[in-house]
Parts: structure tokens; C-alpha cells; sequence
């Protein structure tokens, strides 16, 4: 497995909304993700901050760059770029995060 970590950004007055799409995400997509080869899939909320942390565990990088590519994950954009910051693709506006530590 290859643990992926990012910084994305909320609007501040969408923390809500944020949570409540992401509690109701299409089964689709889901299985679209696990196709895809993404497993245990976290996003964390700083409200201070508006940042959110998201964690995933994947099988392949170039496999899971051609998620992007999917009409799901294009929808999926698309219904989240209202709430977040994003690319004028709808993709969000994200930020890798490099590993330094890991500890089993």
C-alpha cells in the first residue's frame, strides 16, 4: 500500500455542508474508489483554519490518477466546488503532503 496524505481547503461558512455530502456519498463513488484501488480513506477538519487533512491508503499511483479522469469523480467535483476551494476544472485545490514518519 501507498498512504497518500493532503491539505485541502473548506469555505468557512461550508464546514457543514462539507460533512453532510461527504456523510451521504453516492455508493458509486465509493465503489468507483475501491475500483481504483483506494482503501482506507480519512479527511480531517481544522476549523480554525478551514484546512482539511485527507488520508488514503492506494494500491497503484498511476491507477489512481486515472480516477481523476472518471465521469463519478468529475460529477464528484463538480458537487463539491461549491463548498471548497477548487481549480476552474472543479478539481480542489490541493496540497501533497510529503511522509516523514511512519510507525507500524
Amino acid at each position: 500500500m501507498i498512504r497518500k496524505a493532503f491539505v485541502m481547503t473548506v469555505h468557512p461558512d461550508k464546514h457543514d455542508e462539507y460533512k453532510k455530502r461527504h456523510n451521504e456519498i453516492w455508493p458509486q463513488m465509493v465503489k468507483e474508489m475501491h475500483k481504483f484501488g483506494a482503501s482506507n480513506y480519512s479527511i480531517f477538519l481544522d476549523k480554525d483554519t478551514n484546512k482539511l487533512f485527507g488520508y488514503v491508503e492506494i494500491e497503484d499511483e498511476e491507477k489512481w490518477s486515472d480516477f481523476a479522469k472518471t465521469d463519478i469523480n468529475q460529477k464528484w467535483w463538480k458537487f463539491m466546488a461549491p463548498v471548497m476551494e477548487t481549480h476552474p476544472d472543479n478539481s480542489p485545490v490541493s496540497v501533497e503532503l510529503k511522509e516523514v514518519f511512519h510507525m507500524e
